[in-house]
């Protein structure tokens, strides 16, 4: 597998992984598969690197069953254990303990909040089962323009200028969330994924394409048709903030002056 990481590829991961110190000698680290291509090509590019890494560590491949069936896991579920199995990687699937909400019961006007919830819901499932089984590393598929977006999303929806890491430490260090393939853009992970001859399951959320993230995603494609050069710019300032640019009231100092 190692040979369907073409150079820049390889280049990249490695780098992040580098920059932000990833992965160390005896992690145990759990990566979580939603059925999207993002999170398939990080199961298999973890594969691969533990095979040639020079320290070692172990890998087990999670998913949360958001739509189980009657009689065992979900669709879904099904496609993720059968891709992961064929690249030599188990797959726990994990029964959701909140289910999917119905589009009936999510209108337009309380995406933002339906998405919230679910989120947190998920996240703090993924966080229990690390932290009962003795995992100290939750890996993610998130990547370079999901960053950006999550930057926009945040500056326009929720009044602050922050994003997601490609390490956060949480717990007192007790668990790292890791994004290997933070340096990587969406269309360069879907041609890796073809590659790999991986498929993306089918997506069991029901507000897919009608979220803020839709939104601010078309946004930023507009910029980027605009402005040529702007996505790598973009990413660039979010490790390079001038703190004292940015809007700091003195009042209430002024005030205990006087």
């Amino acid at each position: 597998m190692t040979d369907l990481l073409n150079p820049v590829e390889n280049r990249l991961i490695g780098r992040a992984m580098h920059d932000y110190s990833m992965l160390a000698d005896g992690d145990r680290v759990l990566v979580a598969v939603s059925g999207g291509v993002d999170s398939l090509v990080l199961a298999r590019v973890l594969v691969s690197w533990r095979k040639k890494a020079p320290i070692e560590f172990a890998v087990q491949a999670i998913h949360l069953d958001m739509r189980p069936g009657q009689n065992g896991p979900g669709e879904t579920a099904c496609r993720i254990v059968q891709q992961l199995d064929k690249a030599g990687l188990s797959c726990h699937v994990l029964p959701a303990r909140h289910p999917m909400p119905s589009s009936d019961d999510a209108p337009k006007s309380s995406t933002k909040d339906v998405c919230f919830t679910c989120a947190r819901n998920r996240r703090n499932q993924l966080f229990e089962f690390a932290g009962n089984n003795q995992y100290n590393t939750l890996a993610l598929g998130h990547h370079c323009d999901d960053i950006v977006e999550t930057f926009f999303l945040n500056l326009t929806c929720a009044g602050n200028i922050s994003t997601m890491r490609p390490r956060q430490d949480l717990f007192s260090g007790g668990l790292s969330l890791i994004r290997p393939l933070a340096y990587l853009r969406k269309n360069e992970i879907t041609t890796l994924g073809q590659r790999m001859g991986l498929q993306s399951a089918p997506a069991d959320c029901p507000l897919a394409g009608n979220t803020r993230r839709q939104d601010v995603r078309e946004m930023l494609e507009l910029i980027y048709d605009r402005i040529p050069g702007s996505r790598s710019q973009i990413f660039a300032a979010l490790g390079n903030v001038r703190q004292d640019y940015l809007l700091q009231p003195t009042g209430k100092k002024n005030a205990n002056k006087s």
